[in-house]
């Protein structure tokens, strides 16, 4: 086989076929970033958009359990893996490939190989998004699709409570120093809503997010409450998203994917003309 990466081509390459990778990452876990991904991406496709959505969490795949579907992928010829399909949504999972309580035990050189499997080697056809949900934090997995994908950018999920903005900022700071746009900030379980005196709570303190998106200059995604209606969508494979743009609950994730549409044809026309320009 020779050199592996003798005849690389280096730094992020497009993916042919995708118009707009989008990252959704986390400074730390715990802050529903893969409730966010896959809402995100269930609104996408619900909005008439071609969408795949890459669990790139190999610590804690759990995009197989909330899209409903955990059968293995085949195979293709010419070694391309063939995605699965949930909810109108093209997916692939390292939870797909190891089922199951058993843990994915991988170093680094191992995390980097299976995130370009992920992104080069499975067969997505056309699509108009690629959602990539990110494990939480700064490590090799981030650092790895950032050198192997040329993303459109990034969204970066928190609540709004210190410890969790003490990290969101950290990884809003590690995207800018690989060279990844933001497209913005989401609060996520920022106010629980009372089922007996619908009185809002606010149990991580409501509005800590929008203050920091305020302060590094990125954009406010929207909040999403902390509702157990969401939590049990993910559990069942039944996200609220199916429940469309009517639905109160379901909303928020559909302002999300209107934005990040928005914000990904903005950022991706802006790169077309700094190359024009140069």
């Amino acid at each position: 086989m020779g050199n592996m990466f003798g005849n690389q081509p280096q730094g992020p390459q497009p993916l042919p076929g995708i118009r707009y990778a989008i990252a959704v990452g986390s400074g730390k876990g715990g802050v529903g970033k893969t409730t966010v991904a896959v809402n995100l991406a269930i609104a996408l496709a619900r909005l008439g958009n071609r969408v795949g959505l890459v669990d790139a969490d190999v610590y804690g795949p759990n995009v197989p359990l909330m899209m409903g579907n955990r059968t293995q992928p085949r195979v293709l010829e010419g070694n391309l893996i063939e995605p699965l399909q949930a909810h109108g949504v093209k997916l692939i999972s390292v939870g797909s490939i190891s089922p199951g309580d058993k843990p994915m035990v991988m170093r680094g050189p191992m995390l980097h190989q299976i995130i370009r499997q992920f992104v080069q080697q499975v067969a997505w056809g056309e699509l108009d998004y690629l959602i990539v949900d990110l494990p939480p934090g700064t490590g090799d997995v981030v650092i790895s699709l950032v050198q192997t994908v040329a993303l459109t950018g990034a969204v970066i999920v928190s609540t709004p409570s210190d410890v969790s903005l003490q990290d969101a900022r950290k990884a809003i700071e590690m995207f800018r120093q690989v060279n990844v746009d933001v497209l913005g900030v989401i609060e996520n379980m920022s106010f629980f809503t009372c089922p007996h005196c619908h009185q809002e709570i606010d149990v991580f303190s409501k509005g800590g997010v929008e203050r920091t998106a305020r302060e590094y200059q990125i954009a406010f995604l929207g909040s999403v409450a902390l509702d157990p209606e969401i939590r049990y969508g993910g559990d069942r494979g039944l996200p609220i998203a199916l429940a469309g743009e009517l639905s109160e609950r379901a909303r928020p994730f559909y302002q999300l994917a209107r934005q990040v549409a928005e914000r990904a044809q903005e950022q991706a026309s802006h790169e077309k003309n700094i190359l024009e320009i140069s």
